[in-house]
């Protein structure tokens, strides 16, 4: 493999789960990168953006002209997308001309080589319609005429994938599963780790020049087995795996979707695609990229230990904006929001809601919460007896009966972070908003948010729904009266 010197690289993706990472590897080579985003704002945001070999294009991928324009003076282009949203049925059509226009405008820019991460899978008939239109792209990006290293890759393993969180989740919260008769699909899984190198090295290896490679991991196993494993890494017992031929992919992305972070529009082409066996046809790629992979056992224990430590550095969900859960959750998160027109200034609805708690109660139906400290102190839980440190005070990291305060903003915003026992993470947000033509007019808004741990959690959050119309409105009105007076 030649080293190369640094050159200037366009890189799309740069706020997806791959070219998040992929991007400050590319500056510690000593490239000068390129991003094309459509949001500058959530660029900014990555710790690496702030490097001066860094510079952001804010625009659009279909927009060929302003495409040609961010190329030129780039050697090679990175080209990172593909929608895995298919609530839309013209994804498969748009992927595709955005591919067949990013090919023109590469040639039109001078851009040497193209880079795409494809998927891998079986060729000719039977293929998903996902990896069906990976297939579409890499064919439209070479009609451009610029010369296309692609990389096919099955599952990717590393803390904050889509395939890879489908997985640890299924595990985590069924020692049972009823599944469809892909489980016993054979798959090639590869780390994060090592598709970043084979990205990077792509670009400095003569060879890999419009070559397509097959990339993967020293393992081979069907997907019943990498179940057992992700069970034995999380130190869980071993599941039981039970296929079935009744089970579409339709049925299964709903299953996925209530079980797990990813949504079923995103779920499905992962679980359409698990039909096929995705393994590596040949050798070529440790002739031309010789390189040590992780095996399937090292690529797990080193994304659970990633992910529990909430060193995560890029996650599925950073793409585009993507309904479903935001990152904070890490799963699958009921939302309950509702908001209310105050006649008071910001100020005075801002004290009345860090008044909350301790004596002061809960503005309404405080019966309820008392019934709920009490049953929570029966577990094991702090209940109500905590109360508060101060009576109209609050601060970062406080105690307010069985919530503590985990964020703040003064005269902004409010979140609490449920202590009680329960089976998943709640917590409990609000937000004031001043009404800037009018200072005696506030709205504010109140979030309940909770993040399931197993079924279990699943059952209980649809078991105090029908609650949550009397205790959140009442804290509203009783919030709305104090602040009022």
């Amino acid at each position: 493999m030649d080293q190369v010197e640094p050159s200037t690289i366009f890189l799309t993706g740069a706020t997806g789960y791959i070219g998040g990472r992929l991007a400050p590897r590319l500056l510690d080579e000593g490239h000068a990168v390129r991003c094309l985003c459509r949001s500058a704002g959530k660029l900014r945001a990555r710790t690496w953006a702030d490097n001066p070999r860094a510079e952001t294009v804010e625009g659009d991928a279909s927009d060929e002209g302003l495409l040609t324009e961010a190329m030129r003076g780039c050697k090679a282009a990175y080209f990172l997308i593909h929608s895995m949203d298919t609530s839309s049925d013209s994804y498969r059509k748009k992927d595709l001309e955005i591919a067949e226009g990013f090919g023109r405008a590469a040639k039109k820019a001078g851009v040497e080589q193209i880079v795409y991460l494809g998927g891998l899978g079986e060729l000719g008939e039977g293929l998903s319609e996902h990896l069906s239109s990976r297939r579409e792209v890499e064919a439209a990006l070479r009609r451009g005429g610029v010369p296309v290293t692609v990389l096919r890759a099955a599952m990717i393993i590393g803390s904050g994938s889509a395939s890879f969180e489908i997985l640890r989740y299924l595990v985590e919260r069924l020692p049972i599963m009823i599944t469809p008769r892909w489980v016993s699909t054979e798959s090639q899984p590869i780390a994060v780790r090592d598709v970043l190198y084979y990205l990077t090295a792509a670009i400095r290896t003569p060879e890999a020049l419009d070559a397509t490679l097959d990339i993967g991991g020293p393992d081979v196993w069907s997907y019943d087995k990498i179940m057992q494993e992700m069970a034995d890494v999380l130190k869980l017992r071993r599941r039981l795996v039970i296929p079935v031929p009744v089970l579409t992919p339709r049925l299964s992305s709903l299953w996925i979707h209530l079980v797990t972070p990813l949504n079923k529009e995103i779920a499905r082409p992962l679980a359409e695609g698990l039909r096929n066996r995705v393994v590596c046809r040949d050798d070529e790629l440790h002739r031309v990229m010789p390189h040590d992979c992780f095996s399937i056992r090292d690529a797990m224990e080193a994304a659970v230990t990633k992910a529990r430590s909430g060193d995560v550095e890029t996650a599925w969900s950073d793409a585009g904006v993507i309904p479903g859960d935001p990152s904070w959750a890490g799963g699958t998160e009921f939302v309950d929001e509702r908001e209310i027109q105050i006649d008071a200034p910001a100020e005075a609805v801002w004290k009345s809601v860090c008044e909350i708690g301790g004596e002061r109660g809960y503005y309404g139906v405080d019966w309820l919460w008392r019934l709920r400290g009490v049953m929570d102190r029966c577990v094991g839980g702090p209940g109500l007896r905590r109360g508060r440190r101060s009576t109209h005070r609050i601060q970062y990291g406080d105690a307010l009966d069985f919530w503590r305060v985990t964020a703040i903003r003064p005269n902004e915003h409010l979140e609490l972070t449920a202590e009680m026992k329960l089976p998943g993470t709640a917590t409990l947000s609000f937000d004031v908003d001043p009404n800037p033509e009018n200072t005696d007019d506030t709205r504010l808004r109140m979030t309940a948010r909770f993040r399931p741990r197993g079924l279990l959690g699943i059952a209980y959050w649809y078991s105090v729904l029908p609650l949550h119309g009397f205790v959140f409105r009442g804290m509203l009105k009783g919030i709305a009266k104090q602040a009022a007076n």
